[in-house]
């Protein structure tokens, strides 16, 4: 089975919109392999082979909460898995994470940059906890983002940071632990309690890095993913299944790891 634990879509109506200031506000910098919708996030997993996608939404402002949240629990099907989202200046941060739970939603998203916060700031120390209370998986943007100069709100150093300050729980950094900063990863967050996502990575840093991650991390704390609309996920996946790994491996960052984690 193959999960693709990072991927995003939007509502049908805004699909187009979303696309095309995400694209401007990254100076076109990737090129989208789908619409944006989740029928185009299917259409493109029948492509490339993906069983299971991990829909990540991100609540850009806090009167997006409801809305969103619900979009993407309505989204759910047998392909589909969606997490949910809350924004850092909620009034209530248990009254919106208690909400996504009753949703059924698995997780919450966080970026960092878009919406606006750093991510080992104290005041988001609560909210986290207590979404891993709630058997909520974290799954957050890691490292460098096109649309943002830097210094950049997230490092592998600050989410070591974050990882020393919970009492458990799932958490994930996406692009391998730090878009751009995998050095840092390995010297600072590798063998920490932390889930490693593979998004739009495989482009970007070398085949010797990613293994010496693995190595020092362990495959059983990796998860293939795409960011899809912004990475193939069929490409992302010839140059995993290119490496040297045993098949055991591979298979656990295809998707074990998530099935376990999703509770399949």
């Amino acid at each position: 089975m193959i999960i693709d634990f990072h991927t995003h879509a939007f509502p049908d109506s805004l699909a187009d919109k979303a696309l095309a200031l995400l694209l401007a506000n990254i100076e076109s910098a990737f090129t989208p392999v789908t619409d944006g919708t989740v029928k185009g996030l299917l259409q493109h997993m029948a492509k490339t082979g993906v069983n299971l996608s991990v829909l990540q939404p991100v609540v850009t402002k806090p009167s997006q909460f409801r809305s969103l949240n619900e979009w993407a629990a309505a989204a759910a099907c047998d392909k589909i898995v969606p997490f949910g989202g809350v924004h850092p200046l909620t009034d209530d941060y248990k009254r919106d994470i208690d909400y996504v739970v009753s949703l059924g939603l698995k997780g919450l998203k966080f970026h960092c940059e878009y919406q606006d916060f750093v991510v080992d700031d104290p005041k988001m120390l609560p909210i986290y906890d207590y979404a891993l209370s709630r058997d909520l998986i974290l799954l957050h943007h890691a490292g460098f983002d096109p649309g943002f100069p830097p210094p950049f709100k997230s490092t592998p150093q600050r989410f070591a940071a974050v990882v020393d300050a919970m009492k458990g729980g799932v958490i994930v950094a996406a692009h391998l632990g730090g878009h751009g900063q995998w050095y840092d990863v390995l010297h600072h967050l590798a063998g920490k309690n932390i889930y490693l996502d593979t998004a739009m990575g495989f482009e970007y840093f070398s085949n010797e890095l990613f293994l010496q991650i693995v190595a020092a991390h362990g495959a059983d704390k990796v998860l293939f993913a795409s960011d899809s609309p912004w990475s193939d996920a069929g490409s992302e996946l010839e140059s995993l299944e290119a490496l040297p790994l045993c098949r055991a491996e591979k298979d656990l960052i295809r998707g074990g790891n998530a099935a376990r984690l999703l509770g399949f």
